[in-house]
């Protein structure tokens, strides 16, 4: 698929833009353009660019243009593969400055449909330090609250996967694309192929997504309206997300231990049930880039009543490291975007084996608590099951935290309280009273808002 191809399979309409920026200072034309063979004088580059001119018609390797993708307008960047390899050199990274500050002035979304095997040799340094270029014009677009998607085509490695891939909020990918920060002649001779395709950068929390072709334009447009709703005004207020019904039976436990059982149901309703009944649709987010991925924890944006809202939802398993990173990841991209975030606390705790502690299951938890210290959107939480300990209270939005007559919340389980005050078993009953971890307690406490009812 060319460059235009590219485009043109996922957006409505889309007319190209021509215009490069220069860096500051530097008022001429680059020197790839301006001299012979580009800044290193390397022989033959002239004539390589003009066989890939004639064997593409790009002048260079990314196509710019301005694109709307489901009605929404964006700004698309397309990398041609055929023009040397859509390697990134000077010109390229002017074009691509270009289009990031265009979408800034407009107040628009970037969508990178990237193929691309690296730098270009043949201007050296001057190639590799376009990725500082694009890099900034990222964080600036990030810092202006525009969202960025990428699509990742085959092959997407070096500096274009570590800067326009790995950067974006949300990541799409091809399925058996190559995806990697080394290209398929670097890598080590006995390295496993998998670790570098979308499948395995998807399993180890690199991406979000793997979207058949034939999908792709139908995920780009639900994206495009989650993440770019209607303009709100940005110096207004962001509404609350509205808290959720309950779902499980009706009525309070009478003990303590009453309602650890009723929490620890296998019948009763879940995140996912929650969500379903939620929202009118649904996207989901994976990953925590950091290497992990947990299958515990949900997190995307969804749409109720026509407003986006973000979400992060405990399954009711253990939550491990990269599941408390992806529902930081997720409450900061919120933030920067101007959306209400519900999060839905289910969890007997966090993850406390050997594996968990080598994966930094403390500083995690502790990101997850200062994403939500400082969010400026407002945050909703609801208990929906099982509330145990710090594990819990890490999704939960200080004085805004609801609880389902279905749950619990509780510093320690009643078992390992026990355990701990070096109680026998038989005291087990009487210790999950004494913490006082019912719904009408944890209301009585003050900990919780209020007792949500069912629809």
């Amino acid at each position: 698929m060319t460059a235009r191809q590219a485009i043109a399979a996922v957006a409505d309409t889309y007319t190209e833009t021509t215009a490069t920026t220069a860096p500051a200072g530097r008022e001429t034309p680059p020197a790839a353009s301006a001299s012979p063979d580009g800044p290193l004088g390397w022989r033959g580059y002239d004539d390589a660019r003009a066989r890939a001119h004639a064997r593409t018609g790009e002048e260079e390797s990314v196509v710019t243009a301005l694109a709307t993708i489901g009605g929404r307008e964006s700004v698309v960047l397309s990398f041609e593969f055929r023009y040397l390899g859509g390697s990134l050199g000077e010109r390229t990274g002017d074009r691509l400055e270009a289009a990031y500050t265009l979408a800034r002035a407009r107040g628009l979304p970037v969508v990178s449909l990237i193929a691309t095997g690296g730098s270009r040799m043949q201007e050296g340094m001057r190639a590799l330090a376009q990725l500082q270029r694009v890099a900034r014009q990222s964080a600036l677009n990030r810092a202006a609250g525009l969202p960025q998607i990428a699509v990742l085509r085959d092959p997407t490695t070096g500096g274009g996967w570590a800067t326009l891939g790995a950067a974006a909020d949300v990541i799409l990918a091809l399925p058996g694309a190559q995806v990697g920060f080394a290209g398929s002649r670097v890598r080590p001779p006995d390295a496993d192929p998998y670790a570098y395709s979308a499948e395995g950068q998807l399993a180890s929390g690199q991406i979000d997504t793997v979207v058949p072709p034939d999908q792709l334009r139908g995920t780009l447009q639900q994206w495009m309206h989650l993440l770019c709703p209607p303009p709100r005004s940005r110096t207004g207020t962001v509404e609350p997300a509205p808290v959720p019904y309950a779902l499980g039976a009706p009525g309070l436990p009478e003990t303590g231990w009453g309602a650890v059982v009723r929490a620890r149901e296998t019948g009763r309703p879940r995140a996912e049930a929650y969500l379903d009944a939620y929202f009118d649709d649904r996207k989901e987010i994976s990953g925590d880039r950091c290497g992990g991925a947990d299958p515990g924890i949900r997190c995307g944006f969804g749409r109720r009543e026509g407003r986006t809202i973000a979400f992060a939802a405990q399954c009711g398993t253990a939550t491990r490291p990269a599941g408390f990173r992806t529902a930081a990841r997720l409450i900061r991209l919120a933030d920067r975007l101007g959306i209400p975030v519900l999060t839905l606390v289910d969890t007997p705790g966090a993850a406390n084996d050997a594996a968990a502690e080598r994966a930094g299951a403390g500083a995690a938890i502790a990101e997850v608590f200062a994403a939500l210290a400082t969010a400026e959107v407002p945050v909703t939480s609801l208990l929906i099951g099982e509330g145990g300990s710090g594990g819990a209270l890490a999704l939960a939005a200080p004085g805004r935290l609801w609880a389902t007559p279905d749950s619990y919340f509780s510093v320690i389980t009643p078992e390992l309280a026990a355990a701990i005050l070096k109680r026998d078993a038989t005291q087990i009953h009487e210790t999950a009273d004494q913490l006082r971890i019912r719904p009408q307690d944890l209301l009585e406490l003050g900990v919780i808002q209020g007792i949500v009812p069912p629809p």
